[in-house]
């Protein structure tokens, strides 16, 4: 009962924090925020990561493992029907590729941008990173991938092993560039010729080089596998296991240096998504907010300041192992170091992922209704919602703006925590004791609670898209 005990807090703090769900920016409660006394509910937040900095530096090795020991349920056992079921995915996609095409113009009737940007990179990566790997039944490109790469065995290249997986990288940042550059990301035509071209892609790539590329370059299901290591189920010596987020990685082999950076992207994407919505950012781009030109004005500021954030969060956070390593006595190689502590950082990308998308989840996630109610517009009501309305009048007043707001504030500030605990159990597994394990991670926690104050700082900012 120990494992249940350490987690139990944590369980119940993050389902208060998870009970709305999130998605694509929605900044109309802007409003109400800057009422809020949000410089108090910073420094609340700043300084509750800063307090678990401290505790855990006085912490014994054993009890800064113990929150990440899962609790095992029962024996794993083989789960037909997983082919099916990405046969289904996969005949789903071509559906939503197609209504893209000739579906409604409407973003928020097209099942398409709806599917794409509401349900799978808002709630599918959600729940991703907080239930555990579902996406490996719902991958749409796992089967026909599979099929390709058979198909090309008589044909199959070598695949460059020295590439690692940096090209699934690179491609995720790509699609992040598609996402924060792009003029038009939710038009339906302009995302249906995204979404075939990538399928497209992966299917060359698996037939010309087999299985290792789908492997090492496809970003999207590099990225989903990365949160899917945070989520609280998953297998622990032949068994399904449940523990905190994050039990996976604390127990899990350093990944290699490419896998290392991945998390880092992550965040540093989600980090940049807020960012360049800010007044601040308008600020530097020499656009008046109130007065923003539209999205194909900003389009390569904003592609040099994603790949600046990219390049700036992983070097700052290498700097920060480096300066541990040297206040410890370099007891250990930096490579080692900077690998097995990178994943640590997932906790923090989730929870900007919650907090960014949450409000305008609150009211895609209507849209969602309405078109799986009455999918192809001929009057069906298949949910029984009756004349559906979307609603959005939780942002006119200002406690449930509140709620809303806190509720973001707590994923940033939970996902925080999460991480300085995660960083110092990886810290004691590295360095084999607690002290040295603090010393060296002093830079890193200097690190995450200066990140939280950016988050939460970002959070509250005005905003001018």
């Amino acid at each position: 009962m120990r494992p249940l005990a350490a987690i139990a807090p944590a369980l119940f703090a993050a389902l208060c924090v998870l009970a709305p769900q999130t998605a694509r920016a929605h900044a109309t409660e802007q409003g109400f925020v800057l009422l809020l006394p949000t410089e108090l509910y910073t420094a609340a937040g700043t300084a509750a990561v800063a307090l678990t900095v401290l505790l855990v530096a006085f912490l014994p090795a054993r009890a800064a493992r113990s929150p990440f020991r899962p609790l095992a349920l029962w024996r794993v056992r083989p789960m037909p029907g997983r082919g099916l079921v990405n046969a289904a995915a996969t005949l789903l996609l071509l559906a939503l590729i197609a209504a893209g095409w000739w579906g409604p113009r409407d973003p928020l009737e097209n099942p398409l941008t709806l599917g794409v940007w509401t349900v799978w990179w808002v709630a599918l990566v959600t729940l991703q990173g907080v239930l555990g790997d579902i996406w490996r039944w719902l991958n749409p490109f796992a089967l026909p991938a599979a099929l390709a790469a058979r198909l090309g065995s008589g044909a199959r290249r070598p695949w460059p092993r020295a590439l690692g997986r940096w090209p699934g990288v690179v491609v995720f940042v790509a699609f992040a560039g598609f996402l924060m550059a792009d003029p038009a990301p939710a038009d339906p035509a302009r995302l249906a010729l995204a979404a075939a071209g990538y399928f497209a892609a992966v299917m060359l790539g698996a037939f010309l080089f087999g299985p290792r590329f789908v492997l090492s370059a496809e970003g999207i299901a590099l990225a989903m596998r990365a949160y899917g290591r945070m989520g609280i189920f998953g297998r622990h010596r032949g068994r399904v296991a449940l523990g905190l987020w994050g039990w996976k990685i604390a127990g899990a082999r350093a990944p290699g240096l490419s896998l290392a950076v991945l998390p880092l992207v992550l965040l540093a994407c989600g980090s940049f998504d807020g960012l360049n919505e800010t007044f601040w950012w308008l600020a530097q781009l020499g656009i008046n907010p109130l007065e923003f030109p539209g999205r194909s004005a900003v389009i390569w500021q904003n592609l040099v300041g994603l790949s600046l954030m990219n390049l700036a969060l992983p070097l700052a956070f290498a700097l920060t192992i480096g300066g541990g390593l040297w206040l410890a006595g370099r007891p250990v190689g930096w490579g080692q170091a900077f690998r097995l502590l990178a994943p640590s950082v997932l906790p923090i990308a989730l929870g900007y992922h919650v907090a960014h998308y949450l409000t305008s989840f609150l009211v895609e996630g209507q849209y969602v209704l309405g078109v799986l109610s009455d999918p192809f517009h001929l009057g069906w009501d298949l949910l029984g919602l009756g004349h559906h309305h979307v609603t959005t009048g939780f942002f006119n007043t200002r406690d449930t703006v509140r709620l809303i707001f806190l509720t973001q504030a707590g994923a940033i500030v939970l996902g925080h925590v999460l991480a300085v605990l995660l960083a110092h159990a990886l810290a004691v597994r590295l360095f084999g004791s607690s002290p040295r394990a603090a010393l060296a991670q002093a830079p890193l926690a200097a690190f995450m609670v200066g990140y939280t104050l950016f988050g939460l700082w970002l959070l509250a900012s005005p905003r001018g898209l």
